[in-house]
């Protein structure tokens, strides 16, 4: 059910990002409750494919770089997740749709960024065929308290028999999993990937309350 859609047409410049941004929004919400019987029944048919182009039509015209995923929701049965992919110029966008948002309810919930997973230490992640548990991450964590930010090394056990794109995305899909996108763009400066298991090292778990602990000062 996860599907992420890309729209690559260029945006003309906004004179006004933020009054643009919530006008768009609030177009794209009324689309959403005119567009929602049909995906109920595209989602009740287990046929997600029926609507995906109409959910990117519609949230193209909020910007044509952010993506989408219908998943299954924390407290609600489905969530609409849109991403900006950590790019900052899109935040704007971002923030106005979730501010213009319906109250979420027992069928749907929304975010405005790929959330954390509730335990990250229970993630496997699948990579070239093989299955990498993410209890086996270790990370090295330095926080910059001037920058308000987190370098790390991060370790998995598997680097070893992975290529460097490989290893590179194992580098980065647990610190998505533990903070979640926007935490992880916020809070996350330098990102190194560890060949050897550091010392004083920490677990994810760990990992996210000490970025939590930063974030909130």
């Amino acid at each position: 059910m996860f599907k992420f859609l890309r729209r690559r047409e260029a945006p003309a410049e906004p004179v006004d990002v933020q009054a643009e941004a919530k006008a768009r929004a609030e177009v794209f919400w009324r689309r959403w409750d005119d567009l929602l019987p049909e995906i109920a029944g595209a989602l009740g048919d287990s046929a997600p494919e029926r609507i995906e182009s109409l959910v990117a039509d519609a949230l193209a015209e909020v910007h044509p770089d952010l993506t989408f995923a219908i998943e299954h929701g924390e407290q609600a049965v489905y969530a609409l997740v849109i991403s900006s992919q950590a790019d900052p110029e899109l935040r704007p966008y971002t923030d106005a749709w979730m501010a213009a948002a319906p109250p979420a309810d027992t069928l749907w919930e929304y975010h405005d960024s790929v959330p954390p997973v509730p335990d990250p230490t229970e993630v496997t992640v699948n990579l070239r065929g093989e299955k990498y548990p993410l209890e086996q991450v270790r990370v090295v964590a330095q926080v910059a308290e001037d920058e308000g930010l987190v370098d790390v090394a991060v370790y998995h056990p598997g680097f070893a028999a992975l290529d460097e794109n490989a290893r590179r995305a194992l580098t980065f899909l647990p610190l998505d999993a533990t903070l979640g996108e926007r935490l992880a763009a916020d809070r996350i400066g330098r990102v190194e990937t560890a060949e050897r298991e550091p010392e004083s090292s920490i677990g994810l778990l760990e990992l996210r309350e000490l970025v939590r602990e930063l974030d909130a000062r």
